[in-house]
């Protein structure tokens, strides 16, 4: 980076409430790292249970958390590798176990809600091919060819406007409409964005480009707050970012961690970083690391340590450990701009909040789904599973139910009820997808720049840069974007 970037927040900048990161117990995480090491022959000795046993009481742990702990692990490797562990630690006590396979339900309230699910699926299908019919209808009655044209774009309703931008947001005389109504409602920092856009894709005319130069600001933002937890799922978040969705995954997030932990270990796949690489993004002196201590404050969340890597070809990924780690790579690390190290920071982070870290876990929309239907078992025993479904997802459930607190079981069953209640239905790979525009959309609210964000979009995947980048042309035009911007101060006045 050839420029000096000062990561930097006002002086008066005041820092909310840290949430959304993963949360693990530190103490709990090495008595895991031992019981892997213990349950890697498939034997549990009356030696290693002492030697487990005297580990637990020497960090003052709960033993029958451990046990939890210790039924979820063994779960997750015997559904791994097709075995059965033998426990020969306890005698003649039987070894704890986790929870008893799904029957079917025979209770009234959960039958009744079967019942209901059944209706609404079919009234979803009927609804479903209603939808497709009149779309087929439209597009064979309507001609939208003459909408553009400038003379016939209405002047005066933003509404209908951003309705026009939101299909498409590169749209030149709906956006230059939108300009100057901004303009006449002396709304300077929506006209800005709408004159950034207009400059983003080659469109500005003189006075429009210099309208959005002279309120540009030099180099990163300096906000006044940090972004809010309530804001997170009103303004940032993508519209089809489910929030029940990420409800229920912040619930087990922290069990399929521990359970990847566990996994990669036994496999002898758990990376293991050179210490030497550590870096504190509080106190490194490298440009790449500070920015993400700087995101961090402005987002609201927690920053881990950071491993610099030269040899990793890469911008930044995840590093499970336990808080999980981040390790930046060559391109990161050379010939990045400032804000598009502010862009690399702020989706990066965003990704690490505990609504969507299930994803990096996971990434694929199988993986997903089985573990969102573990989860949702777990909070009503009874859920009718097809017996194929209830083969992939019954380990996983017994994985993950030991190792939770009440409290969590509680609130996996408020949001088994709230999930039926909203349909009973939703599409994992939309969610997946918007969660990855949940945090581009973070990126650019750090980077304040849609030519960073475009570039690292398309060094990453240029198939596919038009898309995402099209959407954050959409969260700049939003009213959305131009909340988040007042109420952290950065906001244009005028």
């Amino acid at each position: 980076m050839t420029d000096e970037a000062q990561f930097e927040h006002a002086s008066n900048f005041e820092k909310g409430e840290t949430s959304g990161n993963v949360r693990l117990g530190k103490l709990e995480s090495m008595y895991e790292e031992l019981f892997a090491e213990v349950i890697e022959d498939g034997v549990i000795t009356l030696d290693e249970r002492v030697q487990l046993d005297k580990m637990a009481d020497n960090f003052g742990l709960d033993r029958g958390r451990l046990r939890r702990l210790e039924a979820a692990l063994q779960a997750a490797y015997e559904a791994q590798h097709k075995v059965v562990i033998k426990d020969m630690s306890f005698g003649d006590e039987a070894p704890p176990q986790s929870i008893a396979p799904l029957e079917p339900a025979t209770d009234q309230r959960t039958l009744a809600l079967e019942r209901r699910i059944k209706w609404l699926e079919g009234r979803l299908a009927d609804v479903e091919r209603e939808l497709e019919d009149a779309r087929a209808h439209i597009s064979v009655e309507v001609d939208f060819s003459d909408v553009t044209t400038e003379k016939e774009v209405p002047e005066d309703d933003p509404a209908d406007l951003m309705r026009r931008l939101r299909i498409d947001p590169r749209d030149e005389p709906s956006l230059r409409a939108l300009l100057r109504l901004y303009q006449k409602a002396n709304d300077h920092d929506r006209a800005f964005c709408v004159a950034g856009v207009l400059s983003f894709i080659g469109a500005a005319r003189p006075d429009e480009k210099e309208y959005f130069e002279k309120r540009r600001v030099v180099g990163l933002i300096r906000p006044r707050a940090s972004v809010t937890p309530d804001a997170w799922r009103k303004l940032l978040a993508h519209p089809d970012e489910e929030p029940l969705i990420g409800d229920i995954f912040a619930v087990v997030v922290g069990a399929v961690l521990i359970g990847r932990l566990s996994a990669l270990r036994r496999d002898k796949q758990l990376p293991k970083p050179d210490p030497a690489k550590k870096h504190d993004p509080a106190v490194s002196t490298l440009q790449a690391v500070r920015c993400f201590s700087w995101a961090s404050a402005i987002l609201g969340m927690g920053h881990s340590m950071f491993y610099v890597d030269t040899d990793f070809d890469g911008f930044v990924e995840m590093i499970p450990a336990v808080p999980p780690a981040s390790k930046l790579g060559a391109k990161a690390l050379a010939g990045r701009s400032a804000a598009e190290l502010a862009f690399l920071a702020g989706r990066h982070l965003a990704h690490f909040r505990e609504e969507h870290f299930v994803k990096l876990l996971v990434p694929s929309a199988k993986g997903l789904e089985d573990i969102f239907l573990a989860a949702l078992s777990i909070g009503n025993p009874g859920l009718p599973l097809a017996p194929h479904v209830k083969e992939q997802v019954m380990p996983i459930a017994r994985a993950i139910e030991p190792i939770m607190e009440p409290a969590h079981i509680d609130r996996l069953r408020g949001h088994f009820l709230r999930f039926v209640e909203e349909g009973g239905r939703t599409n994992l790979a939309r969610w997946a997808t918007s969660v990855d525009a949940t945090c581009a959309r973070a990126g650019l609210l750090l980077a304040n720049d849609l030519g960073a964000a475009s570039n690292v979009l398309t060094l990453e995947d240029k198939e596919k840069a038009a898309e995402a980048v099209n959407d954050l042309l959409v969260f700049v035009l939003s009213d959305r974007y131009a909340k988040l911007r007042r109420q952290i101060g950065v906001a244009v006045e005028a």
